[in-house]
């Protein structure tokens, strides 16, 4: 068996990523050059400056303008500085822009920033057009360029901050690795940034503009390799080409770095051209959010969770315990966290005999040793005890991370925070203290963002959604090369019916030939001209049977009316036989119809969907989900990159919200797990094998009940053309 080759990396990108090495000269800057230095207060050139009066390198004024800026020498031109600098921030406007990218290339400077705008973001030709030359003379040159379009970047720890907007700054620098921020808004990302004014460890900002050159995938994989980052939160609007983005995430993945994104741009206009159930469901959306899972990023729903996300997996360690435990002082703090737990599907197991022991000792009679476990007001009199009760949870094997709602921002709570981190990391655990006072940055809100073993966040639901993502994070397994499902020689089989098709969508007769190439389970049935075939046929299948109009014109055979089931006799064939018939001409005037398929009425089960798509960005995906008639009313499906495994394929079955329905519900028998994620693996692979030809695949229903699980209905529908291509 021939393994999967790898569903990321089979397109070749324009270029390869840009490493750390490829980036030092712009994110480890030694000599920095501000081109359009300037003493005029408020302008762009004097904020550069003014910003980077802390650098503790070499820094270097360019205007022609100008001798002097303050007490800083200023120099007619690149070439005239004394010394070639890594870096040059050109706070210029538009039109001066290409002369200081030729003269960086004449110099040999090793990257610039550019801030002015009015490039590709305009959509007007000419601007675009300019924006490619200068990048083409960047890279020719060996130069690496940020923007055009860019607000900056900022190293907290050299204190390298090159942007010409207000810099939130930390009190300190971190002491300790830190989260990175990547972004492409440098308003939102510099927004994020804000958080170290109230003791984030953040350690650097960049943001990319246009991302003319540099883009954030570069951004990412740069990060992933420095030691001074343990984790990367990613503000993502998207990019031509996001497989490059999917590759820096795997690199950091490597490396031991949460990558966590928010996707901005959520809308699924591809989904309305989409002409299938598959195509509707599986959007623009849904596909990111599939290759994000692959890759082995996080996922934050929100804007205002993602830095809080980013920050407790920068701090957690392995989750030890599935169980979360909660040390509360106030009954009702304790139900909003049994509340939250429950909707993120965070267990919140009861102590062990040990611990139970404690609490039953430290906790008076109103209060509640259990967990959650409310401790009372009693522990401003007897500290002693909330210690003790913090202790002897994350001493209970059962407990991963302990929950600590912080109710009141007074001065009095702050060593609660220091005694939970040491006993955290004691136990190498994590503390979570959840700040429902309203006083954002009240007393202690600090404190607790500088303990290395506790992490601070603003919502309840945002932190057990944040420890329901970092347990989902650690289970996941990172799946090996899958050995396909598909017998020997079905790319080849399926490949000559493919080129045998005479229109852009397979007949549904057609669609199931090249299925069972494949090895998936599809219904026998005849091809019927004329009522008295059909009667024969029905007779040599069995009773009941179904028919079904075949024609290219009518995929969607229930809405034309082209379909009757459950017929139990040759009257009842022959009377359907002209009703469906007349149907089709009536919807489709103009069509061929092929005749009239008779297959047999196969018996009630689960009926699911299973389908791919050709992913304008990331290629084949595939889709499985609830099927039958009502299959985008319920809309209840799981999307992956093609092909998945059956590990995989397990995965995407277990996400489902209907997930129950294949162990057995009621009346309906279970289905088994197996066989149908084999089906999905063997339509992956489908899909995968014929990327360029196949543009959709509909198999609705798969009809499942036990170990029987059979397909009655496929639609192919094939890729149009390049325009002067040969296909």
């Amino acid at each position: 068996m021939t393994p999967h080759p790898n569903a990321l990396t089979d397109a070749k990108a324009s270029r390869p990523l840009y490493r750390r090495a490829d980036l030092l000269k712009l994110l480890e800057p030694q000599s920095i050059a501000v081109v359009g230095a300037s003493a005029r207060a408020g302008s762009f050139g004097e904020r550069t400056v003014s910003n980077l009066s802390r650098f503790a390198g070499r820094l270097h004024l360019v205007n022609p303008r100008y001798d002097r800026i303050g007490e800083r020498s200023c120099h007619p031109s690149i070439a005239t500085l004394p010394e070639v600098p890594d870096l040059v921030v050109a706070a210029t406007p538009l039109e001066a822009c290409e002369g200081v990218v030729r003269d960086c290339v004449a110099a040999g400077v090793g990257a610039l920033v550019l801030y002015a705008a009015g490039f590709a973001e305009t959509g007007r030709p000419e601007r675009v057009a300019l924006q490619r030359e200068l990048v083409a003379t960047a890279r020719a040159g060996g130069l690496r360029l940020l923007g055009p379009n860019c607000i900056g970047v900022t190293d907290y720890v050299r204190r390298a901050e090159i942007s010409f907007v207000a810099i939130p700054r930390p009190a300190a620098p971190p002491t300790r690795p830190a989260v990175g921020i990547v972004s492409q808004s440098g308003n939102l990302g510099f927004a994020l940034a804000q958080a170290v004014e109230a003791g984030a460890q953040v350690g650097r900002v960049l943001t990319c503009g246009n991302s003319g050159d540099i883009d954030v995938a570069d951004l990412v994989a740069a990060l992933a390799e420095d030691p001074g980052c343990s984790a990367i939160a990613l503000l993502f609007e998207g990019m031509a080409e996001p497989r490059r983005l999917i590759e820096a995430a795997e690199l950091a993945r490597r490396n031991g770095k949460p990558v966590v994104v928010h996707k901005l741009g959520t809308g699924e206009q591809g989904a309305q051209a989409a002409m299938s159930h598959t195509g509707s469901l599986a959007g623009s959306n849904e596909v990111y959010r599939a290759a994000f899972a692959r890759a082995g990023m996080v996922l934050s729903e929100s804007y205002e969770g993602l830095l809080e996300l980013t920050s407790f997996l920068a701090k957690a360690p392995p989750p030890r315990a599935p169980g979360v435990a909660v040390v509360s002082t106030s009954g009702g703090a304790a139900i909003m966290a049994a509340d939250s737990a429950e909707a993120a599907g965070v267990p919140l197991p009861q102590p062990g005999e040990a611990a139970q022991r404690v609490l039953a000792a430290r906790i008076p009679d109103f209060g509640s040793a259990r967990n959650p476990c409310d401790v009372t007001a009693q522990v401003l009199t007897d500290p002693a005890s909330l210690r003790d009760c913090m202790e002897a949870l994350l001493a209970d094997p059962a407990y991963g991370a302990l929950l600590l709602p912080n109710g009141y921002a007074y001065d009095f709570a702050t060593p609660r925070f220091a005694m939970l981190g040491e006993i955290a990391a004691r136990h190498g655990k994590v503390g979570c203290v959840v700040w429902t006072s309203q006083w954002l940055e009240g007393p202690g809100a600090r404190e607790a963002e500088a303990v290395p073993d506790v992490a601070l966040f603003r919502s309840m639901g945002r932190c057990l959604d944040a420890i329901a993502a970092w347990q989902a994070r650690a289970a996941a397994p990172a799946e090996a090369a899958a050995t396909r499902a598909s017998p020997p020689g079905a790319r080849e089989a399926a490949g000559r019916m493919l080129d045998a098709a005479t229109g852009p969508v397979l007949t549904e007769r057609e669609a199931k030939a090249v299925l069972a190439a494949y090895g998936i389970p599809v219904v026998r049935e005849v091809l019927a001209t004329d009522a008295e075939t059909a009667v024969r046929a029905a007779g040599e299948t069995g009773y009941p049977v179904v028919l079904k109009v075949e024609s290219p014109a009518l995929p969607h055979k229930t809405e034309a009316g082209v379909i009757r089931l459950n017929l139990a006799d040759a009257a009842a064939v022959r009377a359907a036989f002209g009703e469906v018939m007349s149907n089709a001409r009536r919807a489709a005037p103009d069509a061929p119809i092929n005749g009239v398929l008779v297959q047999p009425m196969v018996p009630q089960g689960i009926e699911m969907v299973v389908g791919a798509r050709q992913d304008p960005l990331f290629g084949p995906t595939v889709l499985v989900g609830l099927g039958g008639i009502l299959v985008e009313l319920l809309r209840d499906s799981a999307v992956a990159l093609a092909p998945v495994g059956g590990a995989e394929a397990r995965v995407m079955l277990g996400r489902l919200k209907g997930a129950q329905l294949l162990s057995g519900f009621r009346n309906l028998p279970g289905a088994d797990i197996g066989i149908l994620a084999d089906i999905v693996q063997r339509v992956s692979e489908l899909a995968a094998d014929h990327a360029g030809r196949i543009a959709e695949i509909d198999v609705n229903p798969v009809i499942c009940a036990g170990t029987r699980q059979i397909a009655v209905d496929a639609l192919i529908a094939l890729s149009r053309p390049e325009p002067g291509s040969d296909g």
